[in-house]
């Protein structure tokens, strides 16, 4: 902003003590990277993976020197935007948040993946604060974050899903050989495993057999204590981005074809070995069914901002199901979520852009 309009200050989160920390950070080097600089202010606070909250100094670069899981680099060089103020480390949101909101902060923008950041959390901390934020609320963001209240809510609103069964820890804990018979009587193999709380294919497995689906369910138990198992499906993988508050707008499609069994936390993220493609080649039809669904499914969680929808189109019969809801989809540099948008005509600055200007306009509105 000129004419000395004062900038719109943003506070971007990023790390946390998710599994997912690693790909956090690369969503907000990219995101704050995005933000124009005429028009904002950019204020990094990152989280270390013990909870640790960093606002002074350069936060991105303290957790990039303690995650050495991949390359941060992606083949460019980013000049990332840093605050004009000097804010004094903290440890623990209680004392950042007041700090935070009293300092001028005009809005946050989390670029937090997974528990402690995606899942309502930190969403109702700010709501505490009294401050806008970029994305769901409280119950959109806990009920998007948990695979199986998810598939509840959505069966309810009559979106198409793939049957699935959910287990506890403490039920495999006990009483394994039990758990395998209720989930082979109910699901034919090819199943998928999935903690039933987490992101980016963190912990997931394809089970086609009873050894693997033992093995699945030992991973996902590592990662939660609610299991989710769904039936697989022979089908194409579709993605279709949503933006807006309660009048929502869909992209187009993208599809991924795995260089796997499965579109998984590696091929995502550190052999970049899938295959996107923007745009996917769906008839007209199918890509209007799967536009009604997701704008369906993001108005039943009472999503806000933005939302990625990950469909199945089965072989044979193009069947669509909805696969998963991802509230806080990843920004890196191979993210579909801002492929998707790009493919539509709307640049990463843009897009960002109206992701600010859509917290702003959901606080005003609430208030």
């Amino acid at each position: 902003m000129t004419n000395g309009t004062r900038k719109i200050r943003v506070a971007v989160v990023f790390g946390g003590r998710s599994d997912e920390h690693d790909v956090s950070l690369r969503s907000a080097r990219t995101i704050m990277a995005a933000l124009d600089s005429d028009r904002y202010e950019v204020v990094p606070i990152g989280i270390s993976r013990e909870g640790k909250w960093l606002a002074s100094g350069d936060p991105m670069e303290a957790l990039i020197a303690r995650s050495p899981m991949f390359s941060l680099s992606d083949g460019e060089d980013v000049a990332v935007p840093t605050s004009e103020r000097n804010v004094e480390p903290v440890i623990g949101a209680e004392a950042l948040m007041p700090q935070a909101a009293t300092e001028g902060v005009d809005v946050f923008f989390p670029a937090l993946h997974g528990p402690m950041g995606e899942d309502g959390t930190i969403q109702g901390m700010l709501e505490l604060a009294g401050v806008p934020y970029v994305g769901s609320g409280v119950l959109g963001s806990a009920v998007g974050m948990d695979k199986a209240m998810t598939k509840v809510i959505l069966t309810q609103a009559g979106v198409p899903q793939l049957p699935w069964v959910l287990v506890t820890r403490r039920e495999w804990q006990e009483n394994p050989h039990e758990c395998i018979n209720r989930i082979e009587a109910a699901l034919p193999y090819p199943i998928f495993v999935k903690p039933a709380n987490m992101g980016s294919s963190v912990g997931v497995s394809k089970a086609r057999n009873g050894d693997e689906l033992r093995t699945a369910m030992q991973e996902a138990s590592h990662f939660d204590r609610r299991i989710l198992v769904e039936q697989g499906v022979e089908g194409r993988e579709l993605e279709m981005g949503v933006l807006g508050n309660d009048a929502p707008l869909t992209s187009g499609v993208g599809e991924i074809r795995p260089s796997g069994d499965f579109y998984d936390y590696a091929s995502k993220y550190l052999n970049d070995s899938a295959e996107l493609i923007i745009p996917a080649d769906v008839e007209p039809a199918i890509q209007q069914e799967m536009e009604q669904i997701a704008k369906d499914a993001f108005l039943a969680l009472d999503l806000a901002g933005l939302a990625r929808v990950d469909f199945f189109v089965e072989h044979g019969t193009n069947q669509i199901y909805l696969n998963e809801v991802n509230t806080l989809p990843g920004f890196t540099s191979i993210s579909m979520y801002p492929m998707l948008w790009e493919q539509a005509g709307i640049s990463l600055p843009e897009l960002v852009n109206r992701l600010v200007e859509l917290a702003l306009e959901r606080h005003s509105h609430k208030r």
